[in-house]
């Protein structure tokens, strides 16, 4: 078991659990060697006998450690200590997309569209590699706080040239986003991401998942044979050019899908451009009803994902549906004389087998020595090692606490770790704002040694002034001594970057350009013909002043364009009495 203050490889000093899944645990951790947080996934322990979990988790490392990208979590270290197989992460200070969803119910389309932006980019460095990561769902994809998007767990990543890539009866991910070939046993592809992609998009949108169904095997088969429901029923006034985008990555047959991610982000970039809006419903090349109907796709439960959500194994041939109902009754009979025998066996069991359950003896402020001999002679078995622990109320030497706690019930050998006090171990505050370094190092230091941390934005005068992430003030003064779990708050400056007003009339084109380039904002530029202004003159944008700026948007600005008596007019300005 992991634990709080634990040291992994004498480096990563374990800070607390962040996340518990299916197949690893994930822990908050500070690099005493690079003086930072990071995320530590370690693999369960009672899987890392099974050859078949480490190489899958070896493969998550393979596979995300050669992605490079700042829409992918990065990798720092992969490694194994005392038996423990753990991946060393990028920590993100954030939540995932699931968890945004769940509090703001549904995202606007401009969010959506530049949450997704961020997603294709990021899966196309991957696509790039041939890497399929098989699990795309809003549990995989966090946002900070600033917007920025990070992909994670390629867990169940594969290249795509991997011999594993044949074993279509091994086909794991989560039944709400999961591509019709996967479904049907027919294995993964570039394509197969494009499809979860789309189905994430459709719930960031309408804060619904497309296919419901009472079990993953009629959801599977939805995905399989049902059309995408029209997103326009629930959103009447989303573009046609968003509602073509997810048509086209959720087509049934993958030849009817992007090629690849960095096809459907570049068809992203151009979405909201004006005259994309009202654009013509997608028609498919192929056709898309080709899945072989005398087959149904039976779903057998495999290991929960992270989510609890339930993946699918195997494909099975459909029996002749005149004999259906009969074969449902016969094993509906079986399965009911089968619970009967299991609930027994659940009842009876446990009543002769279990061992009587004792109490933990108090041993609080015993000596150690004491402690020993109390718990020993109360039949419990005491650990060698000992944790130690700050604490103002016991003194140094004496026993703080057990764990197992005092006062719960355990059987008899049960193996009980003493928490012995090191007496009250004062912290000495520094002046962190004058260390010019980020808060999570500070932040992290600060908790490795037993403090509670909290982080909270404060205005500054000159935002040009500070550096984003870099603390500007804090609660404690410096010299003031802090006992362990006492709190202290880094105050960390509040920066937004907003779109200046270019129709003042300081900024040139080439001032608007380099504006775009340097925040990664795509650049439109309408003219207008009008006598009304100056030539070349900034007469509108579409991102008005103090609106937040945010990377890989479109900004769209209207020059004017003067047309002299003797020029030569368009229809279009005649109709406006221009000319």
């Amino acid at each position: 078991m992991i634990m709080k203050g634990q040291k992994i490889s004498d480096r990563y000093q374990i800070i607390k659990s962040i996340g518990e899944g299916g197949m690893a645990n994930v822990y908050l951790a500070y690099d005493t060697i690079l003086d930072r947080n990071v995320a530590i996934k370690i693999l369960r322990g009672d899987l890392a006998t099974d050859e078949k979990f480490v190489h899958r988790f070896q493969r998550e490392a393979l596979s995300a450690s050669s992605l490079n990208h700042p829409n992918i979590v990065e990798v720092y270290d992969v490694g194994e200590d005392n038996g423990n197989y753990y991946i060393v992460m990028e920590y993100i200070e954030g939540k995932h997309l699931k968890e945004l969803l769940k509090k703001r119910g549904k995202l606007t389309t401009s969010e959506v569209v530049d949450i997704m932006l961020q997603i294709t980019d990021g899966m196309s460095v991957a696509h790039d590699s041939y890497i399929i990561h098989r699990d795309i769902k809003p549990q995989n994809i966090m946002i900070l706080e600033n917007g920025l998007v990070k992909i994670t767990d390629f867990g169940i990543a594969m290249a795509m040239n991997a011999t594993q890539l044949t074993q279509t009866n091994s086909v794991m991910g989560s039944v709400h986003y999961l591509p019709p070939e996967q479904a049907n046993g027919k294995g993964s592809s570039l394509q197969s991401d494009i499809y979860s992609m789309g189905i994430v998009m459709y719930e960031l949108l309408t804060g619904k998942l497309p296919f419901k169904g009472d079990n993953a095997v009629e959801i599977a088969l939805k995905h399989m044979r049902e059309p995408m429901p029209d997103i326009h029923e629930e959103l009447p006034s989303l573009p046609n050019s968003i509602s073509n985008i997810i048509l086209k990555a959720t087509a049934k047959n993958p030849k009817n899908r992007y090629n690849d991610a960095r096809e459907m982000h570049e068809d992203l970039k151009t979405c909201m451009n004006d005259e994309r809006l009202k654009e013509a419903k997608i028609v498919f090349k192929y056709p898309e009803n080709n899945f072989d109907d005398t087959k149904v796709t039976k779903m057998l439960e495999a290991k929960k994902e992270s989510d609890g959500e339930e993946p699918i194994a195997k494909q099975i041939t459909k029996k002749d549906l005149k004999k259906q109902n009969k074969l449902l009754i016969i094993l509906a009979s079986i399965f009911t004389g089968l619970v009967v025998i299991i609930t027994s066996i659940i009842v009876l069991i446990p009543v002769i087998t279990t061992e009587k359950e004792i109490i933990v003896p108090d041993v609080a402020n015993l000596t150690i020595q004491d402690a020993i001999q109390k718990l020993q002679d109360a039949g419990f078995t005491v650990s060698d090692e000992q944790q130690e622990q700050s604490s103002a109320d016991i003194q140094e030497g004496k026993v703080i606490k057990t764990n197992p706690a005092a006062n719960s019930k355990r059987t008899k050998s049960t193996l009980i770790t003493l928490v012995v006090s090191i007496g009250d171990t004062k912290i000495t505050i520094e002046n962190y704002s004058n260390k010019k370094k980020n808060y999570l190092e500070v932040k992290g230091s600060l908790e490795a040694l037993g403090l509670q941390v909290l982080v909270e934005k404060k205005d500054v005068e000159n935002p040009e002034e500070a550096t984003d992430g870099e603390i500007i003030d804090q609660s404690v003064k410096e010299g003031e001594r802090l006992s362990v779990g006492d709190t202290i708050t880094l105050y960390i400056p509040n920066i937004v970057s907003k779109y200046p007003d270019f129709t003042d009339g300081s900024y040139t084109i080439e001032e608007i350009e380099d504006f775009c380039e340097e925040y990664n904002i795509n650049l439109k530029v309408n003219e207008v013909v009008t006598n009304e202004y100056d030539d070349g003159q900034i007469i509108n944008q579409d991102k008005p002043k103090d609106f937040p700026i945010r990377s890989g948007v479109t900004l769209t600005i209207e020059i004017a364009k003067n047309m002299d008596e003797a020029s030569e007019c368009d229809d279009l300005a005649k109709e406006l009495g221009q000319c």
